[in-house]
Protein backbone atom coordinates (compact mmCIF):
# COMPACT_ATOMS: atom_id res chain seq x y z
CA UNK A 1 0.00 0.00 0.00
CA UNK A 2 2.80 1.97 0.80
CA UNK A 3 4.92 1.43 -2.26
CA UNK A 4 1.22 2.24 -4.48
CA UNK A 5 1.30 5.52 -2.45
CA UNK A 6 4.80 6.69 -3.21
CA UNK A 7 4.03 6.00 -7.04
CA UNK A 8 1.15 7.84 -7.20
CA UNK A 9 2.63 10.76 -5.10
CA UNK A 10 5.71 11.37 -7.63
CA UNK A 11 3.20 10.45 -10.74
CA UNK A 12 1.12 13.92 -9.88
CA UNK A 13 4.63 15.29 -8.59
CA UNK A 14 5.39 14.87 -12.66
CA UNK A 15 2.38 15.66 -14.03
CA UNK A 16 2.51 19.54 -12.17
CA UNK A 17 6.09 19.75 -13.32
CA UNK A 18 5.28 18.95 -16.65
CA UNK A 19 1.87 20.69 -16.75
CA UNK A 20 3.39 24.53 -15.62
CA UNK A 21 6.40 24.23 -18.32
CA UNK A 22 6.06 26.00 -20.97
CA UNK A 23 6.27 24.52 -24.68
CA UNK A 24 9.03 25.06 -26.81
CA UNK A 25 7.82 27.36 -29.21
CA UNK A 26 10.82 26.86 -31.92
CA UNK A 27 12.32 30.60 -33.50
CA UNK A 28 11.70 31.86 -29.88
CA UNK A 29 13.47 34.35 -29.58
CA UNK A 30 15.03 35.71 -32.96
CA UNK A 31 15.99 39.06 -33.99
CA UNK A 32 13.33 40.60 -36.52
CA UNK A 33 10.98 43.32 -35.31
CA UNK A 34 7.67 42.98 -36.79
CA UNK A 35 4.17 41.07 -36.38
CA UNK A 36 1.98 40.47 -38.83
CA UNK A 37 -1.10 39.24 -38.98
CA UNK A 38 -2.34 37.37 -42.03
CA UNK A 39 -5.56 35.72 -42.26
CA UNK A 40 -9.13 36.13 -44.04
CA UNK A 41 -12.12 38.89 -42.72
CA UNK A 42 -11.79 37.97 -38.87
CA UNK A 43 -8.11 39.74 -39.56
CA UNK A 44 -8.70 42.27 -42.14
CA UNK A 45 -11.45 43.41 -39.15
CA UNK A 46 -14.38 43.34 -41.41
CA UNK A 47 -17.64 44.91 -40.26
CA UNK A 48 -16.16 47.18 -37.89
CA UNK A 49 -14.80 50.56 -38.57
CA UNK A 50 -11.44 51.42 -39.37
CA UNK A 51 -8.83 51.02 -36.25
CA UNK A 52 -10.52 48.56 -34.58
CA UNK A 53 -9.71 45.19 -36.30
CA UNK A 54 -8.02 42.69 -33.52
CA UNK A 55 -4.60 43.59 -35.03
CA UNK A 56 -5.03 47.38 -34.33
CA UNK A 57 -6.71 46.45 -30.69
CA UNK A 58 -3.63 44.74 -30.11
CA UNK A 59 -1.00 46.90 -31.64
CA UNK A 60 -1.94 49.01 -28.72
CA UNK A 61 -1.42 46.25 -26.46
CA UNK A 62 2.06 45.52 -27.19
CA UNK A 63 2.86 48.77 -28.00
CA UNK A 64 4.56 47.93 -32.00
CA UNK A 65 2.66 47.85 -35.06
CA UNK A 66 1.02 44.96 -36.21
CA UNK A 67 1.00 44.80 -40.08
CA UNK A 68 -2.85 43.58 -41.19
CA UNK A 69 -2.45 41.47 -44.05
CA UNK A 70 -6.19 40.06 -43.95
CA UNK A 71 -8.10 39.31 -46.54
CA UNK A 72 -12.09 39.10 -46.48
CA UNK A 73 -12.92 35.96 -48.04
CA UNK A 74 -10.01 34.09 -48.34
CA UNK A 75 -9.64 30.39 -47.65
CA UNK A 76 -6.87 28.54 -46.11
CA UNK A 77 -6.40 26.78 -49.21
CA UNK A 78 -6.17 30.00 -51.23
CA UNK A 79 -3.46 31.49 -48.70
CA UNK A 80 -0.33 29.84 -49.45
CA UNK A 81 -0.49 32.25 -52.83
CA UNK A 82 -0.04 35.38 -50.59
CA UNK A 83 2.68 33.84 -48.20
CA UNK A 84 5.61 36.32 -49.71
CA UNK A 85 3.51 39.38 -48.99
CA UNK A 86 4.37 37.93 -45.46
CA UNK A 87 7.53 37.18 -45.95
CA UNK A 88 8.36 40.70 -47.09
CA UNK A 89 8.67 41.85 -43.94
CA UNK A 90 10.83 40.07 -42.01
CA UNK A 91 8.49 39.29 -39.29
CA UNK A 92 9.32 38.34 -35.48
CA UNK A 93 5.88 36.63 -35.71
CA UNK A 94 2.88 35.70 -37.72
CA UNK A 95 -0.54 35.36 -36.72
CA UNK A 96 -2.28 32.80 -38.76
CA UNK A 97 -6.03 32.88 -38.95
CA UNK A 98 -7.99 30.63 -41.68
CA UNK A 99 -10.75 28.46 -42.04
CA UNK A 100 -13.94 29.60 -41.42
CA UNK A 101 -14.11 30.13 -45.47
CA UNK A 102 -13.27 26.63 -46.08
CA UNK A 103 -15.64 25.66 -43.41
CA UNK A 104 -18.48 27.51 -44.88
CA UNK A 105 -18.04 26.64 -48.33
CA UNK A 106 -17.91 23.00 -47.13
CA UNK A 107 -14.26 22.90 -48.76
CA UNK A 108 -11.73 19.97 -47.75
CA UNK A 109 -11.01 20.28 -44.25
CA UNK A 110 -7.61 18.39 -44.75
CA UNK A 111 -6.70 20.93 -47.61
CA UNK A 112 -7.47 23.65 -45.17
CA UNK A 113 -5.00 22.10 -42.88
CA UNK A 114 -2.12 21.11 -45.54
CA UNK A 115 -2.44 25.05 -46.68
CA UNK A 116 -1.82 26.02 -42.76
CA UNK A 117 0.73 23.60 -42.29
CA UNK A 118 2.41 24.78 -45.35
CA UNK A 119 2.11 28.35 -44.04
CA UNK A 120 3.73 27.51 -40.51
CA UNK A 121 6.77 25.83 -42.61
CA UNK A 122 7.54 28.69 -44.75
CA UNK A 123 7.60 31.61 -41.67
CA UNK A 124 9.66 29.18 -39.50
CA UNK A 125 12.38 28.49 -42.23
CA UNK A 126 12.45 32.38 -41.84
CA UNK A 127 13.30 32.35 -38.41
CA UNK A 128 9.59 33.95 -37.76
CA UNK A 129 7.42 32.51 -34.67
CA UNK A 130 4.23 31.22 -36.22
CA UNK A 131 1.15 31.37 -34.46
CA UNK A 132 -2.01 29.42 -35.23
CA UNK A 133 -4.80 31.36 -34.70
CA UNK A 134 -8.06 29.13 -34.41
CA UNK A 135 -11.87 30.43 -35.21
CA UNK A 136 -13.58 27.70 -33.35
CA UNK A 137 -17.16 28.88 -34.60
CA UNK A 138 -19.77 26.51 -34.25
CA UNK A 139 -19.27 23.35 -36.42
CA UNK A 140 -15.96 23.74 -35.99
CA UNK A 141 -14.54 21.53 -33.42
CA UNK A 142 -12.24 19.29 -36.19
CA UNK A 143 -10.11 22.46 -36.96
CA UNK A 144 -9.41 23.40 -33.54
CA UNK A 145 -8.23 19.79 -32.97
CA UNK A 146 -6.53 19.40 -36.10
CA UNK A 147 -4.70 22.99 -35.51
CA UNK A 148 -3.96 22.37 -31.74
CA UNK A 149 -2.51 18.80 -32.99
CA UNK A 150 -0.49 20.90 -35.83
CA UNK A 151 0.83 23.61 -33.36
CA UNK A 152 1.91 21.14 -31.05
CA UNK A 153 3.55 19.21 -33.53
CA UNK A 154 5.49 22.17 -35.10
CA UNK A 155 6.46 23.90 -32.41
CA UNK A 156 4.21 26.85 -32.79
CA UNK A 157 1.78 29.11 -30.58
CA UNK A 158 -2.08 28.14 -30.70
CA UNK A 159 -4.78 30.96 -29.89
CA UNK A 160 -7.85 28.43 -29.33
CA UNK A 161 -11.84 29.64 -29.98
CA UNK A 162 -11.51 33.54 -31.16
CA UNK A 163 -15.15 33.41 -31.49
CA UNK A 164 -16.28 31.32 -28.28
CA UNK A 165 -18.13 33.39 -26.14
CA UNK A 166 -18.59 36.00 -29.13
CA UNK A 167 -20.70 33.93 -32.24
CA UNK A 168 -23.51 33.62 -30.70
CA UNK A 169 -23.95 37.30 -28.66
CA UNK A 170 -25.80 39.81 -31.15
CA UNK A 171 -24.23 42.76 -29.03
CA UNK A 172 -20.44 41.21 -30.20
CA UNK A 173 -21.41 41.23 -33.75
CA UNK A 174 -21.95 43.27 -36.47
CA UNK A 175 -23.97 40.61 -38.96
CA UNK A 176 -24.17 36.83 -39.05
CA UNK A 177 -20.05 35.99 -38.81
CA UNK A 178 -18.29 38.67 -37.82
CA UNK A 179 -17.43 40.89 -34.85
CA UNK A 180 -17.86 44.47 -34.29
CA UNK A 181 -15.89 46.78 -32.35
CA UNK A 182 -16.64 45.28 -29.22
CA UNK A 183 -15.91 41.83 -30.12
CA UNK A 184 -12.61 42.39 -32.15
CA UNK A 185 -11.84 43.58 -28.79
CA UNK A 186 -11.68 40.70 -27.10
CA UNK A 187 -10.43 38.56 -29.96
CA UNK A 188 -7.16 40.80 -29.71
CA UNK A 189 -7.63 40.11 -25.90
CA UNK A 190 -7.55 36.19 -26.58
CA UNK A 191 -4.62 36.84 -28.73
CA UNK A 192 -2.56 38.93 -26.44
CA UNK A 193 -3.09 36.37 -23.44
CA UNK A 194 -1.13 33.50 -25.69
CA UNK A 195 1.92 35.71 -26.80
CA UNK A 196 2.44 38.41 -24.46
CA UNK A 197 5.31 35.96 -23.04
CA UNK A 198 6.85 35.80 -26.59
CA UNK A 199 7.31 39.19 -27.67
Amino acid sequence: MKKILVVIIILMGLFYLFKGRKPTIKNFPNNNQSVVAFGDSLTAGYGAPAGSSYPDVLAQKINRPVINLGVSGETAAQAPARIQQVLREYPYMVLIEFGANDFMRQQSRQAAVNAVSQIVDQVQDIGAIAVIVDTGGPGMGEYTKAYKHLAKEKGALFVPGIMKGIFYKTQLKSDQVHPNAQGYAIVADKVHKVIKDYL
